[in-house]
């Protein structure tokens, strides 16, 4: 199974500049016309959060003009810079659960996809609050030898990147126990860091995806402020199989073509029998 995943698109209407600077629907189009020429073709998409850059109903408007041409099942989850009420209503056919929270769990592909909802109306930071770490627990219960895969938005770890840490998940210990609890998950997928980022949580390793929109300085320390980088767009294949597990490759948006390969690596192929 491949997975590929989408993270701070920060969609705006077409023609719309975000931050007056940056055209992100031309770059969530970009990566959808990458995603459509890839090779193998992904199984499923799975977007972490922070899809529009305001939630207006306008942005989602637009990002589901976008997400039409995906042409593969996608999964979507909210993150500081979505609405809830507009989410759930510009995509309905999403697996969202009754309640105040988008949450939901798929049984539908080789890995269990479930998806948890951190967000904090208002608030930059997140949250996985005591009703939440209790849906979860009950979800991961239901199907203890299922490889699955937990997606959230705010990362469940601390960076080093001081600025982002501040906007980061509030009180993670609940999340914790709660993971530790259960052995069948394999990745948690997170964004809103815009840089790729890989650790451990919980004995479970989690990653951070790159952004379709903009990456964000890395400066591993306290100070204040964020800049936005020349970095380009990104995002991330995860392949699963179950002898190998799930692997995963940060792909660019762009594509930069091939150069010829040099002599030395040709004689180094001769030498090694590949050639």
């Amino acid at each position: 199974m491949l997975i590929a995943q989408i993270s701070d698109m920060h969609v705006k209407p077409r023609g719309e500049m975000l931050s007056g600077a940056l055209d992100s629907y031309a770059s969530m189009a970009r990566t959808v016309d990458r995603l459509i020429s890839w090779r193998p073709q992904p199984d499923l998409l799975v977007a972490t959060g922070d899809l529009t850059a305001d939630g207006k109903p306008e942005e989602y408007a637009a990002l589901r003009d976008l997400m039409a041409d995906v042409g593969i099942p996608y999964l979507l989850i909210p993150g500081n810079h979505d609405d809830r009420q507009n989410l759930r209503a510009a995509f309905a056919d999403q697996p969202w659960e009754d309640g105040p929270y988008l949450v939901y769990a798929t049984n539908d592909q080789p890995l269990r996809i479930v998806a948890l909802d951190t967000l904090m109306p208002g608030q930059h930071q997140g949250n996985v609050c005591v009703e939440r770490c209790r849906w979860l627990d009950q979800r991961l219960a239901e199907q203890p030898d299922r490889p699955t895969i937990l997606l959230m938005h705010h990362p469940p770890f601390a960076t080093g990147i001081g600025h982002l840490d501040r906007m980061g998940l509030i009180d993670p210990s609940g999340l914790e126990h709660v993971v530790a609890r259960h052995g069948q998950i394999v990745r948690i997928l997170c964004g809103h860091i815009h840089r790729p980022i890989s650790t451990v949580f919980a004995g479970v390793p989690a990653s951070v995806a790159p952004a379709t929109s903009f990456q964000i300085q890395l400066k591993l320390d306290d100070s204040k402020g964020i800049a936005w980088t020349r970095e380009p767009p990104a995002f991330q294949l995860h392949s699963w199989s179950e002898d190998r597990g799930l692997l995963t490759h940060t792909a660019y948006v762009e594509d930069y073509g091939i150069w010829e390969r040099p002599q030395s690596y040709r004689r180094m192929e001769r030498n090694s029998g590949l050639a």
